[in-house]
Parts: C-alpha cells; structure tokens; sequence
C-alpha cells in the first residue's frame, strides 16, 4: 500500500527498519553497494547502525545509463570502488528511491561488469512505484504514492522535502 510524504518522515526509524531487515542476511557476510549518490548516505547509516567493518562499495551508474546520449555527461561523475572482489559474494544493494527501475538496471549492468556475484538484494528508503522496468526491491524502508511530477529529494542531514526537478535543499 502507497502513503504520501508526510511533512516529517521519521528517517532514523525507517533506517532502523531496513537494519532490522538485513540483519538475518548478515550469515552470508554481504557487501553493501551504495548507488551514487542517493544510495550513499543510506549506504553509510545502515554500515554504522549494522556496525560492519568492510567498507561501502560505491557504483556511478554514469556511464551505464540508458539516457546518456540523451541527457550527456553528467558533470559528478566519479568513480566507482568495490573494496573486495565480487565474485561469490552477496551483495545488498542501496539506492535512495525507486521509481522507473532503469537506475536499477543500470547498477546491475556494472556490477556485473566488475564480476559475477552470488545474489543481489535491492533494499531502498523510498518506493514510489510506476515502474518501467520490473525490479523491485527486498527490503523497502517506505512506499509512497507522488504525482508524476512531484519529486523527493533526501538531503544530506537526512531531512526529506517535496521538490520540483531542478530544486535543492534550503
């Protein structure tokens, strides 16, 4: 079931949830793969509520998006860090939103260019539905119903506002 936004979404209790999910997943010893950039700060709340000590892998999905021609090169690109090999491993990959599922697309394109893991979890703050690709994520931290052109932007304190496209947080 989808909720709107509410004024204040209680961010630290969402995460908490999500941790709460992945704690039986930590038998297998995963490695968490933040998309960036959205996935990074959630990526770095669950490591240190989760307390585990291999690093964060971080996937720019720049080069493997499907509008690139369209849109260009966007000018953050970075570049992506998987601390360990993945071959075999299980990985828990992060992403702040989840809309059309081409983002998701696009991380699994390169995370396989860099090996070939032995599953893939997608966990996600939010899930705003109206896909265009069918993924969806193991572990969903809120589901929320928008207007097509209605957006949300995660700031870097945590604090989650209404914006149109092009805004940025006050």
């Amino acid at each position: 079931m989808n909720h709107p936004l509410p004024e204040q979404l209680p961010v630290n209790e969402i995460l908490s949830g999500m941790a709460d999910s992945i704690k039986p997943m930590l038998e297998e010893t995963p490695l968490l793969v933040a998309i960036c950039s959205g996935g990074v700060w959630i990526a770095e709340q669950l490591h240190q509520i989760l307390g585990l000590s291999e690093p964060v892998g971080l996937l720019d999905i720049t080069f493997y998006r499907d509008d690139f021609s369209r849109v260009g090169l966007n000018p953050s690109v970075h570049s992506s860090s998987l601390p360990v090999a993945i071959d075999d491993r299980h990985i828990i990959l992060i992403d702040d939103i989840l809309h059309t599922g081409r983002t998701v697309r696009a991380a699994l394109n390169e995370l396989f260019a860099w090996g070939r893991p032995a599953s893939v979890e997608l966990a996600v703050l939010l899930d705003r539905g109206d896909r265009e690709l069918p993924f969806q994520a193991e572990i969903t931290g809120y589901r929320i119903s928008l207007d097509k052109h209605q957006f949300v932007k995660i700031c870097p304190d945590g604090r989650l506002t209404y914006i149109n496209r092009h805004a940025e947080c006050e």
